[in-house]
């Protein structure tokens, strides 16, 4: 009788999950971001349409209340620092929040942060049809279905196309028909700063590509 578990016909062992306690490693992942203690105490320093916005975003939280939000945000508003203020505080209410952006640059400056098209599973080639690359029993979908917030800096940079798969994928996870699956969804860009870029495409097409 053979001794090498790969002769029997057993099940795939999923590398992604902890057998320990029997989570997936990208909700362990997010939990251990570590907070930062300047970033807890940014609230403080919000301007007044900052922490207007701060509150708002807060109170959904609080209270289990779905919404998707748009940040616009030319250059030298300091969006990044509402970010850091909402994630450390979200956080640190044993929640988990999201942070991706549509650059890389952009989502390396926020904690935890990562490039939509990574955290999303977003496939390369988008369609007016397009869902996720992500499966139910995947470790990205049970991130999805218990995060709390999501943070998508720099959105005015993405193809309607990738946020209508986020919102398929979304519905499609918590079962739940309202936009983003009744997530709490933070949405940042500036229009006139980064506009989305259609190669060779006609005005006309790069606004039908837009959000």
């Amino acid at each position: 009788m053979s001794d090498n578990i790969d002769d029997f016909d057993l099940p795939k062992i999923n590398e992604n999950v902890n057998l320990e306690y029997g989570v997936f490693l990208e909700v362990q992942e997010e939990c251990s971001v570590v907070i930062e203690p300047e970033h807890l105490q940014a609230q403080a320093f919000l301007n007044l349409e900052q922490k207007f916005t701060y509150n708002e975003i807060m109170r959904h939280v609080n209270n289990d209340i779905p919404g998707v939000f748009f940040i616009d945000g030319p250059g030298g508003t300091r969006n990044t620092f509402l970010y850091k203020a909402l994630l450390a505080n979200i956080r640190s209410c044993g929640h988990i929040a999201l942070a991706t952006a549509s650059s890389g640059v952009v989502a390396n400056n926020m904690p935890g942060g990562r490039t939509a098209h990574s955290r999303f599973k977003l496939p390369i080639n988008l369609k007016n049809n397009s869902v996720c690359k992500i499966s139910r029993q995947s470790g990205i979908t049970q991130l999805l279905w218990t995060a709390k917030v999501i943070i998508w800096d720099k959105a005015s940079m993405a193809k309607r196309h990738a946020l209508e798969a986020v919102v398929r994928t979304m519905k499609d996870i918590t079962g739940v028909m309202l936009p983003f699956g009744g997530k709490i969804m933070v949405l940042g860009g500036d229009f006139k700063q980064v506009l989305l870029i259609v190669r060779h495409g006609t005005r006309a097409q790069s606004v039908n590509s837009s959000i």
